[in-house]
């Protein structure tokens, strides 16, 4: 694809150095739909990037389209606030009714903000304020937010050096597989909290994410999920699993954690909840976590009502038979994960692992590098990835949940060309 310099300058004079994205994929995108984006001259790119997980079900999805533009002619509700409203009511119930009856889970529903960070604050506070304990731990390569509270439960050492300030009241532990396996689990993390002189504070929770997207895509396994539900229930801590990225069915299930039979005291989702990429976050906990008083965590734009309307469209058209859209997406997955085979022993010498589940998927290079100059050739093939991993080392597969086998096929086609050419 040839491709022109486009006009950049605005955002080059005017725009803060903090930009990122836009470094990797140096044009001027202007339309989208469904699994396309197209830069201000025409040219096509195929989206493995689903913005970064918001829109699992396409760019402007014609079914999310259509109820969000017949809520704006007719004037309804956009900035609510907590008020009631017509929209918020009917997303309720529809999530109620779609999501959690049908997986018996209790949970109550917490609008906290916009965005997934915001989701997350209002998470470990609400543990600290339960507990009555401040310390709260995570895992070693987890990425849960860019706010302060989050950062402190994030492992990548750039990010939290963005901070300025000390990063408190947060203690890492060994993900799944961390140490190779030579080590059982939680054997550590065990043994300091029953070791009175091991120096950890009693935590309030621990925060989790079934699989690590900005980690690098470090997927646990579900027994190592249901043993730590187990230590936490054991040892008084409340678990939290953050389903921002991986939740809304990204991994086949609507919430990630599902298949290892859990069922967290807490879970955070954001992201693709409102299906159309507009902000909404949630969070969702146990009734007798409750223990909120009137506006003691609020936010002047938790009320997004545009989102709710898409979000219940989402749940209606995608979730009404949630077993459909799982087993679709299993079965894209597995076409996802016999082209990185295949990929792979084209690549023995270069390739180090490639691991995913559902439509998230990462490959690892043994040159930490090499991910990046494959994601570049990718963008300059017209196919759209990211890097993740601590050293931007692990190529990052996160396309659309509705994208077809073709296009599938497409970009994996193009994915393998970036491989054998960037060697």
């Amino acid at each position: 694809m040839t491709i022109t310099q486009p006009d950049l300058s605005v955002f080059e004079t005017l725009e803060s150095e903090v930009r990122s994205y836009c470094r990797g994929w140096p044009t001027v995108f202007d339309r989208a739909r469904g699994s396309r984006m197209y830069d201000e001259d025409g040219h096509e790119y195929l989206d493995f990037f689903a913005g970064a997980g918001s829109l699992n079900y396409g760019h402007n999805n014609p079914v999310l389209k259509r109820a969000l533009i017949d809520y704006l002619e007719r004037d309804g509700v956009t900035h609510g606030l907590d008020m009631s409203t017509t929209a918020k009511r009917t997303f309720l119930q529809t999530f109620q009714d779609l999501v959690l009856r049908p997986r018996d889970l209790p949970y109550k529903v917490m609008f906290p903000g916009p965005t997934g960070t915001n989701a997350v604050e209002s998470a470990l506070k609400l543990a600290r304020k339960v507990k009555g304990r401040e310390a709260i731990v995570s895992f070693t390569n987890a990425f849960h937010g860019m706010s302060l509270g989050s950062l402190a439960v994030t492992g990548n050492a750039f990010k939290r050096a963005g901070a300025g300030v000390p990063l408190v009241h947060g203690t890492p532990m060994p993900f799944d597989n961390y140490l190779d396996g030579r080590v059982p689990d939680f054997l550590w993390f065990e043994r300091l909290l029953e070791d009175q002189g091991s120096g950890l504070n009693k935590p309030a929770a621990v925060i989790v994410e079934t699989v690590q997207g900005e980690g690098g895509i470090n997927v646990a396994r579900a027994e190592w999920l249901r043993a730590l539900a187990a230590l936490c229930e054991r040892q008084d801590m409340l678990l939290i699993v953050d389903d921002i990225q991986m939740g809304c069915g990204r991994t086949g299930a609507f919430f990630s954690f599902e298949e290892a039979g859990i069922t967290p005291d807490i879970v955070t989702v954001s992201k693709s909840i409102s299906g159309y990429g507009l902000p909404m976050s949630l969070c969702l906990f146990k009734p007798e976590l409750d223990v909120w008083e009137p506006g003691e965590h609020n936010g002047t734009f938790r009320g997004n009502n545009p989102a709710f309307v898409t979000a219940t469209a989402a749940l209606e058209a995608y979730w009404t038979d949630g077993s459909a859209m799982e087993k679709q997406t299993r079965a894209r997955g597995e076409l996802v994960e016999q082209w990185l085979i295949s990929i792979t022993e084209e690549n023995l010498a270069d390739v180090k692992e490639y691991r995913g589940r559902g439509l998230v998927w990462g490959m690892e290079f043994h040159d930490k590098g090499r991910a990046e100059r494959v994601a570049r050739r990718a963008f300059e093939l017209g196919l759209l990835v990211e890097t993740s991993g601590p050293e931007s080392e692990v190529v990052k597969l996160l396309p659309a949940l509705t994208i077809t086998h073709e296009e599938l096929d497409e970009g994996l086609s193009t994915l393998a060309r970036a491989v054998r050419e960037t060697a």
